[in-house]
């Protein structure tokens, strides 16, 4: 064999090695969500993976425990800790091969993932012009070493990833951290962490404006519609495109252990509430089955009031009319298993669409975590909800679930509307009835009522709660498709 020939078996053997989908010399990595500083979740199976060179024997030390695998024929590996107790002493997460990883401060204790958009997403400083209320007293005592947190930039992919490719890693709660940081996120942990007195870690990642399609992986929303990304831009309408934040967001996250998911998404799909109710209950199944640990709660905040465009036209149709996507969301409570709704009813604000009381918010969805999730019934949550009606003495007769304690209406009630057969609904007057176990609702332009609606409009403001101030939903006793309105 001369030289020449030689060379060319050689170039075309290194031509296979480098094409081919096998990597040699890769480097020992661990996952892009595990870093300094960091929470692994108490009492369950803790996976902790990553990529290295083919057929390497991988070791995973932790707290006393040590893990062995080998990485497969691309270098994935993952080996899993046995569950373990919170504690705050912080210690080495240590992973071993030809090389060694050692990641500083992690302690374990309470993860919960937080998602959907922009209000999700506002920070603690609030966005411009629209302030966070409460936000210069978190940040006097913001510095919390048990409390961190973690954020994932927004970014789309057409495939699902591997790896994050933008986020800022696990910081300790400080006045510098948390002041760009997802307000309900913060106050949701700090509170729980107080509570608890456990270690918490909150992972945020959200995008303004983003539908529910955009967060549904594609096999999940492939069995509701065709997604072809293919020559797509997709730097454009990126939170509306199907698959592209799940794929970029949530993907490389999983399947990193968790306690629970909050969520805070549904204006950019008000206009579509059936098929939300459709979409939303399947991404949640989907996301569940993928990170394997069976129904972990899912907590959601129900769309607070706004003007939208609509409110001063007669027709009740579903275009112009948010009330139908709150009743899509409340809808979901029965198609979700484990979850619980936060209802906002009594705090939007007309002229802005990102209210400012995110506090009140992420209390009302951490008293859902403390009762349902963590057995502390001392804390209640959830409101009433209206069960049935029944006409009498000209009027109609409301009555309501979840009251231990009776209904409250401490400004008055307003915002009923009663109608007859004919589809039209008048202003009613509205009073508490049955020792406060229900209400009156009637009108005199309404001789032979049928139906009442509460709050069924864009804007409104909740006068109707419990004795704990937890808000009724909006509600109707109908299911009408068309229905005008008398101002």
């Amino acid at each position: 064999m001369n030289r020449f020939s030689f060379r060319v078996i050689i170039s075309l053997v290194l031509f296979t090695l480098l094409s081919s989908n096998v990597v040699f010399g890769q480097a020992l990595k661990l996952a892009s969500v595990f870093g300094d500083h960091m929470v692994l979740q108490r009492d369950q199976k803790v996976p902790v993976w990553g990529t290295s060179s083919p057929f390497t024997k991988i070791s995973v030390f932790f707290a006393g425990q040590k893990k062995n695998t080998v990485s497969n024929s691309e270098g994935k590996w993952i080996v899993k800790l046995d569950p373990m107790k919170g504690t705050g002493q912080g210690s080495e997460l240590i992973i071993k091969a030809k090389e060694k990883i050692v990641i500083k401060d992690v302690v374990v204790g309470e993860v919960w993932l937080c998602s959907g958009q922009s209000n999700m997403y506002q920070p603690l400083g609030g966005y411009n012009g629209q302030p966070t209320f409460g936000a210069t007293d978190a940040l006097k005592k913001a510095n919390n070493i048990q409390l961190r947190l973690f954020h994932v930039n927004k970014k789309g992919s057409a495939h699902p990833l591997d790896t994050l490719k933008a986020f800022k890693g696990w910081s300790i709660a400080s006045a510098e951290s948390i002041l760009d940081y997802s307000a309900i996120a913060y106050f949701f942990g700090q509170q729980l962490q107080e509570v608890l007195d456990v270690p918490v870690g909150m992972i945020h990642t959200s995008w303004g404006g983003s539908r529910v399609q955009a967060w549904m992986s594609n096999s999940c929303i492939s069995k509701y519609q065709q997604v072809n990304l293919e020559g797509k831009n997709l730097q454009k309408n990126t939170n509306h495109t199907p698959t592209l934040l799940y794929n970029a967001m949530i993907h490389p996250l999983i399947p990193f252990a968790i306690r629970g998911a909050l969520w805070y998404q549904g204006e950019s799909n008000r206009k579509e509430p059936e098929l939300y109710k459709t979409y939303f209950s399947a991404m949640v199944k989907d996301w569940r089955s993928r990170w394997n640990i069976g129904n972990f709660p899912f907590y959601y905040v129900q769309i607070a009031p706004y003007k939208y465009n609509g409110d001063e036209v007669g027709i009740y149709n579903k275009e112009d009319n948010s009330a139908f996507i709150r009743e899509a969301q409340q809808t979901c409570l029965q198609t979700i298993p484990n979850s619980g709704m936060a209802v906002t009813i009594d705090i939007g604000e007309k002229d802005c669409i990102h209210p400012a009381k995110k506090k009140e918010v992420a209390d009302r969805l951490l008293y859902l975590a403390l009762n349902k999730t963590y057995n502390q019934t001392a804390f209640k949550c959830g409101g009433p909800v209206y069960d049935s009606m029944e006409v009498k003495n000209d009027g109609i007769l409301l009555k309501f679930k979840n009251i231990p304690k009776g209904l409250n209406a401490p400004n008055g009630l307003h915002g009923f509307e009663i109608a007859g057969e004919n589809h039209v609904f008048y202003p009613a007057m509205a009073k508490l009835a049955n020792n406060k176990q229900a209400i009156l609702v009637k009108s005199d332009e309404v001789k032979n009522p049928v139906a009442v609606r509460y709050a069924w409009r864009n804007w409104t403001v909740g006068t109707l709660f419990d004795n704990f101030l937890f808000p009724v939903s909006s509600f109707r006793t109908d299911d009408w498709n068309e229905a005008t309105r008398v101002e």
